[in-house]
């Protein structure tokens, strides 16, 4: 990767006057207390503390969270997908007598199986249209309307808690706007072709044998030579499949450095898969479950207290479409991961996927605001206390419980 460059404004001098003034007025609001006796120590005892990393994945295009997820413990789920898992070639990874995972999703199922992944499920934000501008507004702003809001739930957090954040993309994400301790990181890219395009491509070559056996190659060689470029720091495309690996794994990096930043913000793009989805989520998946195992292994000892949280904007239909891909939906997936998250589960309320239970005859209902996950991480993570989280996350719901292990 290209070496980190060691300007003010780079992450490697992440420790900057904004976190400075924290941990000053901390330092000195502890003397006071010693100073002032018992009564006044009780009141500082209350300040929050702020605890280990904090990673927020964001799968830009609506990842279909059945895909990921698969409810195949639903009475109707054989009905609806279960050509998609014979397509597939293989069947999904058991979670719990309900829930599967996908199978190009294997280092995640050992996250599971050790305790260190939570799945949430049927989650959404309050949005209930299906444009994806408006949505993923909504979704970084933390608001409860699009554009409500023009600074994000991030970097207004970062704001309050004088810590810093670095988002590995060529532009501020709305997400960490508003943040004075926020900077951008990207390295040197090529251009990449847009995921939907290249599977509207596929479509029309599908039934002539020799251009769909030549696209297929090129894109088989273009992902072999963009695991070599992604070690040079030569993403194909920031936010793409062929990026996300050496993205995340430059991610660790940041925070595993001392005085490094507290949170790191990653885009994933490709996830909109209106057309022949099977093979595309088998390389994003593949990319995915790659990209956070290289996360995890360049933060090292961090792990333990870091939390990686993955979310999309919304989710997709239940049904296929006649192209074999999915439309825009509302329901779907997120997933918490860490050395001190609180997994091996599949937190849901599930509502079913009889006709009778989607919304408007054709979405999983979602049963959970995401907003409930961001607020437990904005308290752990940057020590943002109940007097600053109205602020933070206006109208959000009640946070959900038990995230992490005691």
């Amino acid at each position: 990767m290209t070496p980190l460059p060691s300007s003010p404004s780079s992450p490697s001098s992440l420790l900057q006057a904004s976190r400075w003034r924290r941990r000053e007025w901390l330092q000195a609001a502890g003397a006071l207390a010693l100073l002032a006796g018992p009564g006044v120590r009780s009141a500082f005892a209350a300040v929050p503390q702020a605890r280990g990393k904090l990673v927020v994945v964001m799968l830009r295009g609506a990842l279909d969270g059945l895909a990921a997820v698969p409810a195949t413990g639903d009475p109707q789920w054989a009905a609806l997908r279960a050509s998609t898992e014979a397509a597939a070639g293989s069947a999904p990874l058991p979670l719990d007598a309900m829930f599967g995972l996908h199978p190009a999703l294997p280092e995640l199922h050992r996250w599971y199986g050790q305790g260190q992944l939570l799945v949430v499920h049927a989650v959404a934000s309050s949005y209930r249209e299906r444009s994806h501008f408006d949505a993923q507004q909504l979704l970084e702003s933390g608001g409860q309307r699009p554009f409500e809001l023009n600074t994000g739930w991030l970097g207004r957090a970062l704001d309050a808690s004088g810590q810093r954040g670095v988002a590995l993309s060529p532009a501020m994400p709305v997400a960490l706007r508003g943040a004075r301790g926020a900077s951008t990181w990207t390295p040197a890219r090529s251009a990449s072709p847009d995921a939907d395009l290249m599977a509207r491509i596929a479509q029309t070559y599908q039934n002539d044998p020799a251009l769909s056996g030549l696209l297929e190659q090129a894109l088989s060689q273009r992902g072999t030579l963009g695991a070599g470029v992604r070690e040079a720091g030569m993403g194909a495309g920031t936010g793409s499949a062929g990026a996300f690996v050496g993205l995340a794994r430059q991610a660790g990096r940041f925070l595993a450095e001392p005085g490094g930043p507290d949170v790191a913000w990653l885009d994933f793009d490709g996830w909109d898969t209106h057309t022949q989805q099977n093979g595309r989520l088998q390389r994003q998946f593949t990319a995915l479950d790659g990209g956070l195992t290289a996360l995890r292994e360049s933060l090292g000892e961090r792990w333990a207290d870091t939390t990686v949280l993955v979310m999309t904007e919304f989710g997709r239909s239940v049904a296929l479409n006649g192209s074999g891909g999915t439309d825009h939906g509302t329901g779907g997936v997120a997933f918490l991961a860490g050395g001190a998250v609180a997994g091996g589960r599949v937190l849901a309320d599930w509502p079913g996927l009889a006709s009778r239970d989607l919304l408007d005859g054709r979405d999983l209902r979602p049963t959970r605001d995401v907003r409930s996950l961001l607020a437990p991480l904005l308290q752990r993570h940057l020590a943002v206390g109940q007097a600053a989280m109205g602020r933070v996350l206006p109208g959000a719901p009640p946070a959900a419980p038990d995230l992490w292990r005691t």
